[in-house]
């Protein structure tokens, strides 16, 4: 059953509303036309909200019209919405839309810009994508068939036909290359090769990587730099690789109100298997508890590391 239009609309605008008091659209304004072109709700025909330790599901076909309006007003809000859960773990969400806003515009895209997506989720982020660009400009890349199923139908519901692809995201796309731009909507470990190898010289990567968001700059097939956005960013993990998380080292002893620092986490996260967690604590402390964006990523020919301030060091690490 179809939802009221008028409902829809009002929404909708009211989305557009959060995203533009969030402040995260700054630059572009193509991205306003693009969040109020595109029916969020067709990407989301229902979705899990937490409720007593576990999920409830919502969806567009409930019988119950009180459910349906509160299914079609999350829809639109300015939050996160779990998509695919298994075994109480989730597995695929719709990102929360004023930080897609906000990568969307760092992005930096140009009208001509070839973009690859990791992470094809519900397909909404490939829609606005296809509405700025046009579909033959996108492809979005997703490991799960059911998923990449699931967001070529979203994408059809509401008009658009980007590539949709279903592989392994680091090994990017190779028949779709070269890219000017890639954007990752799934949490690395490290910067994938083949990313460069398929990219243009001068081709901007955005991905998160930590806790964070690192924009890359591709030089060439061996080459990329970059430093770390001041936003801070949770996403699933890339699948078909391994995560870390600073949950999985060994804390003790540290002292709590420290843990609860975003940026200490931030760095717990980027330093993982390279810095026992006390001299990282030492580290943040002697460097005036630094922000995100004293960090950066370079990569080089086989080698990648994460660097504070000065890519030469002293204080780098391996990713």
């Amino acid at each position: 059953m179809e939802p009221d239009p008028a409902l829809v609309a009002e929404a909708r605008a009211a989305l557009v509303r959060e995203i533009e008091a969030s402040g995260a659209r700054q630059g572009d304004p193509a991205w306003r036309a693009a969040f109020e072109a595109v029916p969020r709700h067709l990407f989301v025909p229902y979705y899990y909200v937490g409720v007593g330790g576990g999920y409830e599901r919502l969806w567009g076909e409930d019988p119950d019209p009180a459910r349906r309006t509160r299914w079609l007003r999350g829809a639109y809000t300015d939050a996160p919405l779990a998509t695919r859960v298994r075994d109480g773990e989730l597995l695929s969400s719709s990102s929360q839309p004023s930080l897609m806003a906000k990568m969307l515009d760092e992005l930096d895209v140009r009208e001509t810009d070839r973009v690859l997506e990791i992470g094809a989720g519900t397909g909404y982020n490939a829609a606005l994508l296809a509405h700025r660009l046009g579909d033959d400009h996108v492809t979005t890349v997703d490991l799960d068939p059911e998923i990449t199923e699931s967001a070529r139908r979203h994408l059809a519901a509401a008009g658009y036909r980007p590539a949709v692809v279903t592989g392994d995201g680091a090994a990017g796309c190779a028949e779709r290359a070269p890219y000017d731009r890639i954007i990752a909507t799934c949490t690395l470990k490290s910067v994938p090769r083949a990313w460069l190898a398929q990219c243009s010289p001068g081709a901007r990567i955005l991905a998160p990587l930590a806790t964070g968001l690192i924009a890359l700059t591709v030089r060439d097939a061996e080459h990329a730099e970059g430093r770390f956005l001041h936003t801070p960013a949770y996403f699933v993990p890339l699948r078909g690789g391994s995560a870390r998380s600073p949950l999985e080292q060994h804390v003790g002893g540290l002292p709590r109100k420290v843990l609860q620092s975003e940026l200490f986490r931030f760095l717990l996260e980027l330093t993982a298997g390279s810095l026992d967690p006390h001299e990282a604590l030492a580290l943040w402390q002697r460097e005036g508890r630094p922000v995100r964006e004293r960090f950066g990523v370079t990569v080089s020919g086989r080698y990648e590391w994460a660097w504070l301030d000065d890519p030469e060091g002293p204080y780098v690490w391996p990713l």
